[in-house]
C-alpha cells in the first residue's frame, strides 16, 4: 500500500457549554468534604476537555450514523469478566468514513458475531488528531463566578430514590457551568492511499460528526440535562505538504463560521 501526505486541514473553535458539562476524572476514592464525582482538570486545576473524550464520542455517534453498529462489524476491545464486552467498529475497508477517520488497530481482532478478522494490511495512519480543549477562562465571568461554588465549577445535587422504602441516597456532581467555553483544535490528515486523493471526504465526515455531537450530550450524565454543547468561531485552515518546506507564514482561513449551521466549504 502506498500511502503519501497531501496536506493538513486545521480546524480551530471554541466549544461553548450549553448546559453544565461533566468529564469525570476517573479517581474512586473520596477526601473528607469532597466531591464524589468530580471533573476532570488540568494541572493547574483548570476544567479541561479530554481529546480523547472528545474523540471517543464523535466515533461512536459516527459508528451509528453510518451503520457501523452491528455484530459482524464489531470488534472486542476490552474483554471483561462477568460483565458486558466492549465493542467497536473496527473493518478492512480502505473507504470506511470511520475507520479512515478515526482509526484502526492492526493485527487480528475478536469478532464480536464470532470469529476474526485481520486488519494488518488495512492500517494507515490515523487521520484524525483531536487535541485536548483547554478552558478560556474569561469565559467565566465575574458575575458567574458568584454563583459558583468552587473557582472554575458548581456543584450539581442529585438524589437517588429507593422505589419501596423512599429513602434517598444524595450524590454531589461537579459541573462546568454553562456558558463556559473551551479553545478546541482538530487536525485531519489528507492522505493520497494508492493513487486515490481523499480531497475534502474526511473533512466533510468530521464536519458531520461536530453536528451530530451537537444534538448529543459529551461527557457523563447527558440524559439528565447535561453535556450540550456548541461548536463557535470556526474556522478552517490547509497547509499543504509542500507549505512544510516553505519559511512560517501566517495562515489564511478556507473556511469561518460563527456556527456549524454557517460553516460552508467551498
Amino acid at each position: 500500500m502506498d500511502v503519501i501526505l497531501k496536506g493538513k486541514y486545521i480546524i480551530k473553535c471554541k466549544i461553548e457549554a450549553q448546559t453544565g458539562l461533566h468529564i469525570g476524572e476517573g479517581n474512586n476514592s473520596l477526601e473528607i468534604g469532597g466531591i464524589d464525582n468530580a471533573v476532570v482538570k488540568d494541572a493547574k486545576g483548570r476544567p479541561y476537555i479530554p481529546g480523547s473524550s472528545l474523540k471517543g464520542k464523535m466515533r461512536a455517534l459516527m459508528e451509528f450514523a453510518e451503520g457501523k453498529v452491528r455484530d459482524n462489524l464489531l470488534v472486542v476491545s476490552v474483554k471483561r469478566e462477568g460483565r458486558p464486552e466492549i465493542c467497536l467498529h473496527m473493518c478492512d475497508d480502505l473507504n470506511c468514513p470511520v475507520c479512515g477517520l478515526f482509526g484502526r488497530n492492526h493485527g487480528s481482532h475478536d469478532l464480536k458475531s464470532g470469529g476474526k478478522i485481520d486488519l494488518t494490511d488495512a492500517v494507515i495512519p490515523t487521520r484524525l488528531i483531536v487535541r485536548d480543549a483547554k478552558l478560556i477562562e474569561t469565559s467565566i465571568t465575574e458575575e458567574m463566578k458568584e454563583n459558583l461554588d468552587l473557582e472554575w465549577t458548581e456543584v450539581k445535587f442529585e438524589n437517588n430514590i429507593d422505589r419501596i422504602t423512599s429513602k434517598a441516597n444524595p450524590r454531589q456532581s461537579e459541573r462546568v457551568p454553562a456558558g463556559a467555553q473551551f479553545s478546541a483544535e482538530f487536525v485531519i490528515n489528507r492522505f493520497e492511499v494508492d493513487s486515490k486523493d481523499d480531497q475534502k471526504y474526511y473533512l466533510e465526515k468530521f464536519i458531520k460528526a461536530m453536528k451530530l455531537l451537537e444534538d448529543d450530550y459529551l461527557g457523563g450524565q447527558g440524559s439528565r440535562g447535561n453535556g450540550k454543547v456548541r461548536f463557535v468561531d470556526i474556522e478552517i485552515f490547509y497547509k499543504d505538504s509542500s507549505d512544510y518546506e516553505k519559511d512560517s507564514s501566517e495562515l489564511q482561513p478556507i473556511a469561518t463560521a460563527k456556527s456549524l449551521d454557517e460553516l460552508k466549504l467551498s
